[in-house]
């Protein structure tokens, strides 16, 4: 059987890596929306337009990884 490539399952890999003291609130509850607490957490989501768009809105905070 061969391993399919995360890419292949429509998945985004996103890492928290600015600190959330002195965030905006709404920008706060976009970074607990995407699944991330603490600096350094890694969630892996489904690519879709609503995950796209909260990462496009805290992109100072996080970043997306391979």
């Amino acid at each position: 059987m061969v391993k399919k490539d995360t890419k292949a399952h429509g998945t985004v890999k996103v890492r928290l890596v600015g600190g959330l003291r002195g965030v905006r609130g709404l920008h706060r509850l976009s970074v607990r929306a995407l699944g991330l607490n603490r600096t350094n957490d890694v969630r892996e989501l489904k690519d879709s337009p609503q995950v796209r768009g909260l990462i496009h809105k805290v992109g100072y905070l996080v970043r997306v990884e391979d």
